[in-house]
């Protein structure tokens, strides 16, 4: 698949999400095959005004190209001249932020609160891509504000004729929850709409997944979110599994723990252990979530108070899945509930936010 200059072959792209697509993610998915990862969303408004937590989130090595940055607003000419600074840092590509459904987001008017309105998407699209030095612009769009107010005709289009290169289609309503199943279907009816590449998004859990949603809508490519939390396996497995046609299939549990500590040292080092801690933590049993022992786990790992004692907890919970200490009797369903809420072990207002 090309966009603009860049083409990634068949490899998959990585979703933005707040607080998960960090360096440390990002660096880790590529390593396992991912075409292009995309920054954390990050705020037009805060760009232009050098607000610190925003200039931090943007950052990153050039080793991490190529690698896409979203970005959030509503105001065109804000989002344009956003625009105009994010491309002095070279990425490969810019995205506008119109699929995020978290109320903090939509009540401000952003994210998917543009859906309503295709003719401003198409306005801040033309700024952007003015702004962006040949820099390809893309969007993440929902289908629209409800499955009974479905526009996604209406926004694609604006993005295509406002100069977009690129729409990425979720298969579900701003109203819709993550246990709604996504209705691929119109990936496949955007696809057949407008001419500039269309990549699907929306409950890849599996390369299987990836196939089937290509093979069903025609997509020229598909984004992965949560199905990559705990799991840049994902990546690396679709690669084979393009080149091969079979599924090797998650990697032995002692290479889990290796890419799994890998992980967590680049989060200590990112951002300190007062930070880093309770992203490790998450990390920790998002990649250790299908395994034998996982209540075990969950008792365990909230506890800890620093690194130390988290990688020795991994080692050590590792070492008994390895022996068969845990047996298959202590797995739980983690899966479905997984897809309903990717923290399902937690409250509502940690869930991060997914474009």
């Amino acid at each position: 698949m090309k966009i603009g200059n860049l083409d990634i072959g068949q490899k998959l792209f990585l979703a933005p999400m707040a607080e998960v697509t960090d360096s440390s993610f990002r660096k880790i998915c590529k390593a396992e095959g991912a075409g292009i990862t995309f920054t954390q969303m990050v705020s037009a408004e805060g760009v232009i005004k050098n607000n610190f937590e925003s200039l931090r989130i943007l950052s990153f090595n050039r080793n991490e190209k190529p690698i896409g940055v979203q970005v959030l607003g509503n105001n065109p000419a804000i989002l344009g001249e956003a625009t105009k600074e994010i491309a002095r840092l070279k990425p490969d590509m810019i995205d506008l932020n119109a699929g995020c459904s978290v109320d903090k987001v939509t009540s401000n008017n952003m994210g998917s609160a543009l859906l309503d309105d295709p003719k401003t998407i198409g306005t801040i699209i033309r700024k952007m891509v003015d702004n962006a030095g040949g820099i390809p612009i893309s969007v993440k769009l929902r289908l629209g504000k409800d499955r009974s107010h479905i526009n996604i005709f209406d926004t694609a289009k604006a993005v295509e004729d406002s100069g977009g290169a690129l729409v990425f289609v979720h298969g579900r309503a701003r109203n819709d929850k993550y246990e709604t199943e996504p209705d691929w279907s119109w990936i496949a009816k955007v696809k057949e709409t407008v001419s500039i590449p269309i990549v699907g998004n929306g409950s890849v859990f599996f390369p299987e997944d990836i196939k089937k949603m290509i093979d069903e809508t025609g997509c020229d490519s598909v984004m992965v979110a949560r199905g990559a939390l705990g799991n840049p396996f994902i990546f690396s497995r679709y690669n084979k599994f393009v080149e091969t046609g079979n599924d090797p299939g998650m990697p032995d549990i002692k290479v889990v723990r290796e890419v799994l500590l890998k992980h967590i040292n680049s989060l200590e080092f990112e951002f300190g252990e007062v930070v880093a801690l309770d992203r490790a933590k998450k990390q920790t049993v998002w990649y250790l979530k299908d395994y034998p022992g996982i209540n075990y786990l969950l008792e365990k790992v909230f506890r800890l108070r620093n690194f130390d004692s988290l990688r020795e907890l991994i080692n050590d919970h590792s070492a008994k899945i390895i022996s068969g200490e845990y047996g298959e009797s202590d797995k739980v369903d983690v899966i479905n509930r997984f897809k309903k809420k990717v923290l399902f072990w937690l409250t509502e207002d940690t869930t991060p936010a997914q474009s």
